[in-house]
């Protein structure tokens, strides 16, 4: 990777970006690995997709990352939130969704 000041071009920034956007990709991948893992957990448990204490606090972690990182937090709370949305559908339909869990 180049540092962003390195780059003299709009060519040298689309190919840092879209190096940036195949690491991005595969991390969400390996996330979404995890989310089914958790999903299997939970169904073990008896634990439901949603459990909004969890949601919450990994938005606060998220929103602190970003503050150090020198992300708007509000952008970053906002992804984030549309992730773990999505991330609760793929549970719910594991779990199955009519399902009652404690």
């Amino acid at each position: 990777m180049i540092a962003p000041d390195k780059c003299h071009s709009m060519d040298d920034l689309r190919i840092q970006i879209d190096a940036l956007d195949a690491r991005l990709v595969s991390l969400l991948s390996e996330r979404a690995r995890y989310i089914e893992r958790a999903a299997q957990i939970k169904a073990g448990a008896g634990l439901p997709a949603r459990i909004d204490d969890r949601v919450e606090e990994v938005v606060a972690n998220v929103r602190a990352r970003a503050s150090v990182e020198g992300l708007d937090p509000g952008l970053a709370e906002k992804l984030w939130r549309d992730l773990i949305e999505w991330s609760i559908g793929r549970e719910e339909m594991a779990l199955g969704a009519g399902e009652e869990r404690q």
